[in-house]
């Protein structure tokens, strides 16, 4: 069964809803306004397309692998990192390297289970890479790796752009036709990589990342970011760290989610070299043995290697130089540490306690429990408003008045229905992040506490309180909003306040 037409492959009621509002359309607008609906009926029965984005070298292909769980997306510069690669869930493992014309062509993975450093292709005619695996990460969300924004190659950073919807037809350049750019398009949601600096580039790229979500820019509800390498940052450089390495990451991560506030939901430390190496089966029990042998030195030999990358590995002790560039390339000199002191603290811990706790060092469980908050919770609404901006969108390109207000007329009886609300306070939210409606600050802040959280706690600012608590405070906004709405509001402000009403009288009805 397809998925225009299995709705049990749907994220929820709205993207139900918004479904069979494309299919009672079909036969009403042209034939090319259906096959653009046919399109978004496809993507709403597909796992949340979900991007993977930042500057070149930031570590993105290193971050894929450790989402997936396995070392497929390749990270040394080659054919391949110049490529959007979409990650998604096959019965069977293998490639399709898509063309711009649309054709395909299948290879298989490299005997190490990658993706060939060379495709063996002409890569100025390749539009994308299509990747399946059989992995259960995958069944719930298709991740999408993308080339560096600040590439010196041109090409692959068009390719970014566009998927981030940075690039338009009319600029041309490295353009792909109508029918690549549907295939690559289709980001619903981005985890942008920075790594210390923030630079303006990457607001930029955040604010153009409109591809396929919301008509505008991206917000809170479909972007979150992670400061990747945390373990490269000097924690004396972090005033307030006391010295801590992820203590100093973690303080610099809050900063630059001020910077890029209100573009993203939350800016997470993580270490993505060690995060691969622990979920991808990359550490071994040869290299906690390796390990126990470190572990063993005395203290002023160990202090003196880890001091640095080379001195570590051109110290003279028993353990061979190419076992400890192995352990390097892996885990780098914190993680090496972190393992060390964790074995000198249990002689007798085991390889698969050592992975799991480098694993919970690297920062990744935050980041997945983060995507799940953010993401997973919020997949219908998140799918539902991208389609119904592609729906509008295709609406428009028609030239049909007529065409154009049937449309119109579908989604407005949609968003009265009250399942619908959800889309109205992603819109509305949408709204106040991109400054299209200009609200006081401590409002602002409100309508995105309000329309960013998925837990009803955080949502009322309340964290911890007792139900009855909640509930009166929803009551208590709920009543505000209306009067604010009513007295003293623009007009722009009160359609949003009516939103914000709305949305506090439904959680304290869900409280009651």
């Amino acid at each position: 069964m397809t998925a225009t037409t299995d709705q049990g492959r749907l994220a929820g009621p709205l993207s139900v809803s918004v479904a069979n509002l494309c299919r009672r359309l079909q036969p009403q607008v042209s034939a090319r306004t259906a096959a653009g609906f046919a399109e978004v009926l496809r993507r709403l029965g597909a796992p949340l397309q979900v991007a993977v984005a930042g500057r070149i070298k930031s570590g993105k292909s290193t971050l894929v692998n450790a989402l997936i769980g396995r070392r497929v997306a390749p990270t040394d510069v080659g054919e391949c990192t110049r490529l959007v690669t979409r990650f998604q869930y096959g019965t069977v493992d293998r490639i399709e390297v898509v063309f711009a014309g649309g054709h395909k062509q299948v290879l298989p993975f490299a005997p190490d289970g990658s993706i060939p450093a060379e495709l063996g292709v002409d890569i100025s005619k390749v539009s994308h890479i299509e990747a399946y695996l059989t992995s259960a990460v995958l069944q719930e969300m298709t991740v999408i790796d993308t080339p560096g924004l600040g590439s010196l190659d041109a090409a692959s950073v068009s390719r970014t752009e566009q998927l981030l919807g940075a690039a338009h037809a009319e600029e041309g350049g490295d353009e792909l036709d109508e029918t690549s750019r549907n295939a690559v398009a289709g980001a619903e949601a981005v985890l942008y990589v920075v790594t210390q600096g923030v630079r303006a580039d990457d607001q930029q790229a955040l604010a153009a990342f409109t591809a396929a979500t919301a008509s505008r820019e991206a917000g809170p509800v479909n972007a979150i970011a992670v400061l990747n390498k945390a373990d490269t940052i000097p924690p004396e450089s972090v005033e307030g760290s006391g010295g801590d390495v992820w203590r100093a990451a973690s303080i610099l991560a809050e900063k630059q989610g001020l910077l890029l506030k209100p573009r993203v939901a939350d800016v997470l430390p993580v270490i993505g070299l060690i995060a691969e190496s622990a979920e991808s089966g990359n550490f071994t029990s040869a290299d906690a043995d390796a390990l126990r042998q470190l572990a063993a030195l005395d203290d002023a030999t160990l202090e003196t290697m880890l001091m640095a990358a080379d001195i570590f590995t051109s110290w003279d002790c028993d353990v061979p130089a190419g076992t400890r560039l192995r352990l390097l390339e892996k885990l780098d000199l914190y993680g090496i540490r972190r393992a060390i002191d964790a074995i000198r603290a249990d002689s007798a811990i085991t390889a698969g306690a050592l992975r799991r706790l480098l694993l919970s060092a690297s920062g990744l469980d935050a980041v997945r429990a983060r995507l799940n908050t953010v993401f997973a919770a919020r997949a219908d609404g998140i799918k539902a408003a991208a389609a119904l901006a592609s729906v509008t969108a295709l609406a428009h390109a028609s030239g049909d008045p007529a065409e154009r207000q049937r449309v119109h007329d579908a989604i407005e009886v949609l968003l009265a229905k009250p399942e619908a609300h959800q889309l109205r306070l992603l819109e509305a939210l949408t709204l106040v992040v991109a400054g299209a409606v200009d609200m006081p600050e401590d409002l602002a802040e409100e309508v995105l506490r309000v329309g960013s959280n998925a837990d009803i706690d955080e949502q009322l600012g309340l964290p911890g309180a007792s139900r009855p608590e909640l509930a009166a405070h929803a009551l208590e906004r709920a009543g505000w909003w209306r009067s604010f709405a009513s007295f003293g509001a623009t007009p722009a402000q009160s359609r949003v306040a009516h939103v914000v009403h709305r949305a506090y009288f439904l959680i304290w009805q869900q409280l009651r």
